[in-house]
Protein backbone atom coordinates (compact mmCIF):
# COMPACT_ATOMS: atom_id res chain seq x y z
CA UNK A 1 0.00 0.00 0.00
CA UNK A 2 1.47 3.36 -0.62
CA UNK A 3 2.22 5.76 2.09
CA UNK A 4 2.58 9.72 1.76
CA UNK A 5 4.49 11.17 4.82
CA UNK A 6 2.68 14.85 5.31
CA UNK A 7 5.08 16.16 8.55
CA UNK A 8 8.93 16.16 7.88
CA UNK A 9 11.87 18.09 7.65
CA UNK A 10 15.37 18.21 5.59
CA UNK A 11 17.95 19.99 7.57
CA UNK A 12 19.81 19.62 11.02
CA UNK A 13 18.76 20.58 14.63
CA UNK A 14 19.82 21.71 17.85
CA UNK A 15 19.69 18.94 19.53
CA UNK A 16 22.31 16.27 19.63
CA UNK A 17 21.45 14.11 16.11
CA UNK A 18 23.65 13.28 13.26
CA UNK A 19 20.65 13.23 10.77
CA UNK A 20 20.54 16.40 8.29
CA UNK A 21 20.61 16.19 4.91
CA UNK A 22 17.87 15.33 2.10
CA UNK A 23 19.05 11.72 1.01
CA UNK A 24 18.72 10.78 4.76
CA UNK A 25 15.11 11.52 4.55
CA UNK A 26 15.14 9.27 1.32
CA UNK A 27 16.82 6.51 2.86
CA UNK A 28 14.54 6.43 5.71
CA UNK A 29 11.93 6.24 3.23
CA UNK A 30 12.91 3.27 1.53
CA UNK A 31 13.51 1.72 4.58
CA UNK A 32 10.04 1.99 5.73
CA UNK A 33 8.01 1.89 2.30
CA UNK A 34 6.94 5.51 2.40
CA UNK A 35 6.39 6.58 -1.41
CA UNK A 36 6.35 10.57 -1.24
CA UNK A 37 7.41 12.72 1.68
CA UNK A 38 6.14 16.69 2.53
CA UNK A 39 8.95 18.44 4.17
CA UNK A 40 9.82 21.89 5.34
CA UNK A 41 13.21 22.79 6.18
CA UNK A 42 14.47 22.84 10.02
CA UNK A 43 16.88 26.29 9.52
CA UNK A 44 13.31 27.70 8.15
CA UNK A 45 11.50 26.51 11.05
CA UNK A 46 13.84 27.65 13.96
CA UNK A 47 15.91 30.35 12.57
CA UNK A 48 15.78 32.01 8.97
CA UNK A 49 12.16 31.22 7.43
CA UNK A 50 13.48 32.98 3.68
CA UNK A 51 16.99 30.80 4.20
CA UNK A 52 15.75 27.70 4.77
CA UNK A 53 13.25 27.58 2.47
CA UNK A 54 15.69 28.41 -0.64
CA UNK A 55 17.90 26.03 0.46
CA UNK A 56 15.06 23.58 0.74
CA UNK A 57 14.19 24.89 -3.00
CA UNK A 58 17.39 23.74 -3.68
CA UNK A 59 16.97 20.07 -2.62
CA UNK A 60 13.59 19.60 -3.86
CA UNK A 61 14.86 20.21 -7.83
CA UNK A 62 16.60 16.42 -8.05
CA UNK A 63 14.57 14.75 -5.16
CA UNK A 64 11.02 14.07 -6.49
CA UNK A 65 9.93 11.86 -3.90
CA UNK A 66 9.76 14.99 -1.94
CA UNK A 67 7.70 17.78 -1.45
CA UNK A 68 7.90 21.09 0.20
CA UNK A 69 6.33 23.20 2.65
CA UNK A 70 7.23 26.76 2.57
CA UNK A 71 7.70 28.20 6.49
CA UNK A 72 5.59 31.30 7.29
CA UNK A 73 7.01 33.42 9.96
CA UNK A 74 4.10 35.07 11.73
CA UNK A 75 6.32 38.32 13.12
CA UNK A 76 7.42 38.93 9.56
CA UNK A 77 4.65 38.44 7.49
CA UNK A 78 5.03 40.71 4.60
CA UNK A 79 8.13 39.13 3.94
CA UNK A 80 6.63 35.26 4.50
CA UNK A 81 3.69 36.57 2.22
CA UNK A 82 6.25 37.06 -0.99
CA UNK A 83 8.69 34.05 0.14
CA UNK A 84 5.42 31.74 -0.07
CA UNK A 85 4.72 33.44 -3.54
CA UNK A 86 7.78 32.42 -4.79
CA UNK A 87 8.00 28.87 -3.11
CA UNK A 88 4.73 28.12 -4.81
CA UNK A 89 6.07 29.36 -8.28
CA UNK A 90 8.32 26.57 -8.24
CA UNK A 91 6.25 23.87 -8.38
CA UNK A 92 7.74 22.02 -5.53
CA UNK A 93 6.13 23.56 -2.87
CA UNK A 94 2.71 22.09 -1.87
CA UNK A 95 1.73 23.78 1.83
CA UNK A 96 2.53 25.83 4.36
CA UNK A 97 4.33 25.38 7.39
CA UNK A 98 3.33 27.77 10.78
CA UNK A 99 5.09 26.73 14.09
CA UNK A 100 4.06 28.37 16.93
CA UNK A 101 6.84 28.31 19.87
CA UNK A 102 9.86 29.33 17.77
CA UNK A 103 8.19 32.32 16.72
CA UNK A 104 6.83 32.98 20.18
CA UNK A 105 3.01 33.41 18.30
CA UNK A 106 -0.27 31.16 19.16
CA UNK A 107 -3.38 30.72 17.77
CA UNK A 108 -5.52 33.66 18.62
CA UNK A 109 -2.78 36.51 18.16
CA UNK A 110 -2.70 38.98 15.70
CA UNK A 111 0.18 37.75 14.17
CA UNK A 112 -1.13 34.70 13.88
CA UNK A 113 -4.06 35.60 12.34
CA UNK A 114 -2.52 37.66 9.54
CA UNK A 115 -0.40 34.23 8.79
CA UNK A 116 -3.57 32.71 8.84
CA UNK A 117 -5.04 35.29 5.96
CA UNK A 118 -1.71 34.74 3.82
CA UNK A 119 -1.91 30.96 4.17
CA UNK A 120 -5.77 31.10 3.05
CA UNK A 121 -5.48 33.68 -0.07
CA UNK A 122 -2.27 31.01 -1.32
CA UNK A 123 -4.87 28.28 -1.52
CA UNK A 124 -2.67 25.58 0.25
CA UNK A 125 -2.87 23.67 2.79
CA UNK A 126 -1.13 24.17 6.30
CA UNK A 127 0.72 22.14 8.50
CA UNK A 128 0.42 24.07 11.80
CA UNK A 129 2.46 22.80 15.06
CA UNK A 130 -0.05 22.23 17.63
CA UNK A 131 0.95 21.63 20.94
CA UNK A 132 -1.68 22.68 24.09
CA UNK A 133 -5.08 24.07 25.05
CA UNK A 134 -5.20 26.60 22.01
CA UNK A 135 -6.15 24.02 19.71
CA UNK A 136 -9.77 24.87 20.48
CA UNK A 137 -9.58 28.26 18.59
CA UNK A 138 -8.83 26.65 15.51
CA UNK A 139 -12.19 25.74 14.33
CA UNK A 140 -13.96 29.39 14.78
CA UNK A 141 -10.14 30.52 13.15
CA UNK A 142 -10.67 28.13 10.38
CA UNK A 143 -14.58 28.66 9.99
CA UNK A 144 -14.14 32.54 9.56
CA UNK A 145 -11.40 31.62 6.14
CA UNK A 146 -13.22 29.67 3.63
CA UNK A 147 -9.90 28.71 1.69
CA UNK A 148 -8.02 27.50 4.40
CA UNK A 149 -7.60 23.67 5.48
CA UNK A 150 -5.14 23.20 8.32
CA UNK A 151 -3.57 19.78 9.41
CA UNK A 152 -2.78 20.13 13.32
CA UNK A 153 0.32 18.65 13.65
CA UNK A 154 1.23 16.12 16.90
CA UNK A 155 -2.50 16.49 16.72
CA UNK A 156 -2.64 19.02 19.94
CA UNK A 157 0.47 17.18 21.46
CA UNK A 158 -0.52 17.13 25.45
CA UNK A 159 -3.78 18.61 24.42
CA UNK A 160 -4.74 15.75 22.36
CA UNK A 161 -8.42 15.38 23.27
CA UNK A 162 -8.93 18.90 22.82
CA UNK A 163 -7.64 18.14 19.39
CA UNK A 164 -10.19 15.86 18.61
CA UNK A 165 -12.68 17.55 19.64
CA UNK A 166 -11.74 20.70 17.33
CA UNK A 167 -11.83 17.91 14.45
CA UNK A 168 -15.11 17.12 14.76
CA UNK A 169 -16.48 20.43 14.61
CA UNK A 170 -14.96 21.67 11.59
CA UNK A 171 -14.30 19.72 8.34
CA UNK A 172 -10.97 21.70 7.52
CA UNK A 173 -9.24 20.81 10.33
CA UNK A 174 -7.18 17.38 9.91
CA UNK A 175 -5.45 14.99 12.40
CA UNK A 176 -1.80 14.01 12.25
CA UNK A 177 -0.65 11.65 15.38
CA UNK A 178 2.97 12.06 15.25
CA UNK A 179 4.90 12.59 18.25
CA UNK A 180 7.36 11.33 20.50
CA UNK A 181 5.16 10.07 23.81
CA UNK A 182 2.78 7.94 21.76
CA UNK A 183 -0.78 8.17 24.52
CA UNK A 184 -2.31 4.84 23.72
CA UNK A 185 -5.87 5.40 22.71
CA UNK A 186 -5.29 8.78 20.93
CA UNK A 187 -6.65 7.69 17.91
CA UNK A 188 -9.40 5.55 18.85
CA UNK A 189 -10.41 8.56 20.86
CA UNK A 190 -10.60 10.89 18.03
CA UNK A 191 -12.95 8.55 15.92
CA UNK A 192 -15.18 8.54 19.32
CA UNK A 193 -15.02 12.42 19.43
CA UNK A 194 -16.45 11.76 15.39
CA UNK A 195 -13.69 12.75 13.47
CA UNK A 196 -14.22 11.49 10.05
CA UNK A 197 -11.56 9.10 8.98
CA UNK A 198 -11.24 11.25 6.32
CA UNK A 199 -9.79 14.52 8.46
CA UNK A 200 -6.88 12.16 9.60
CA UNK A 201 -3.25 11.28 8.13
CA UNK A 202 -0.30 9.75 8.13
CA UNK A 203 3.20 11.64 9.07
CA UNK A 204 6.36 10.81 11.02
CA UNK A 205 8.61 13.99 12.08
CA UNK A 206 10.77 12.56 10.36
CA UNK A 207 14.24 12.59 10.98
CA UNK A 208 13.71 13.77 13.84
CA UNK A 209 11.88 11.01 14.94
CA UNK A 210 12.24 8.08 13.22
CA UNK A 211 9.08 6.97 11.30
CA UNK A 212 9.01 3.56 12.92
CA UNK A 213 7.24 5.30 15.71
CA UNK A 214 4.02 6.73 13.87
CA UNK A 215 4.14 3.42 11.76
CA UNK A 216 3.33 2.11 14.96
CA UNK A 217 0.43 4.25 15.95
CA UNK A 218 -1.54 2.86 12.86
CA UNK A 219 -0.56 -0.49 12.92
CA UNK A 220 -2.26 -0.32 16.96
CA UNK A 221 -5.14 2.25 15.88
CA UNK A 222 -6.95 -1.28 14.39
CA UNK A 223 -8.02 0.44 10.96
CA UNK A 224 -10.39 -1.33 8.49
CA UNK A 225 -7.84 -1.81 5.47
CA UNK A 226 -10.39 0.99 3.85
CA UNK A 227 -9.47 3.16 6.13
CA UNK A 228 -5.69 2.29 5.99
CA UNK A 229 -5.49 3.51 2.66
CA UNK A 230 -7.63 6.31 3.62
CA UNK A 231 -5.06 7.68 6.30
CA UNK A 232 -1.78 6.07 4.60
CA UNK A 233 -2.19 8.10 1.48
CA UNK A 234 -5.72 8.48 -0.16
CA UNK A 235 -6.58 12.06 2.52
CA UNK A 236 -3.24 12.92 1.52
CA UNK A 237 -3.51 12.69 -2.38
CA UNK A 238 -6.83 14.09 -2.20
CA UNK A 239 -5.58 17.36 0.23
CA UNK A 240 -2.70 17.90 -1.48
CA UNK A 241 -3.21 17.04 -5.29
CA UNK A 242 -0.46 14.48 -5.58
CA UNK A 243 -0.07 11.25 -7.62
CA UNK A 244 1.26 8.34 -6.04
CA UNK A 245 4.02 6.33 -7.59
CA UNK A 246 4.28 8.78 -10.27
CA UNK A 247 6.80 11.57 -8.73
CA UNK A 248 4.95 14.33 -11.08
CA UNK A 249 4.39 17.61 -9.33
CA UNK A 250 0.77 17.94 -8.28
CA UNK A 251 -2.41 18.33 -10.32
CA UNK A 252 -3.66 21.86 -10.41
Amino acid sequence: MPIIDVHAHVGRWQFHLTTGDADTNLAQMDRYGIDLQIVSASEAVVYDAVAGNAALREALETRPRLYGYAVVNPNRIEQSAADLRRCLDTGRFVGAKIHTHYPGRMPGCREMAEAFDVVAEAGVPLLLHTWGREVTLLPELVDARPGLRVIMGHAGGDAWREAAHAAAACDRLYLEHCRTATDAGRVAYAREAGVPIEQMLFGTDATLIDPCVSLGVVRDARFTEEELERVLWRNAAELFGLKVGTALPPVV
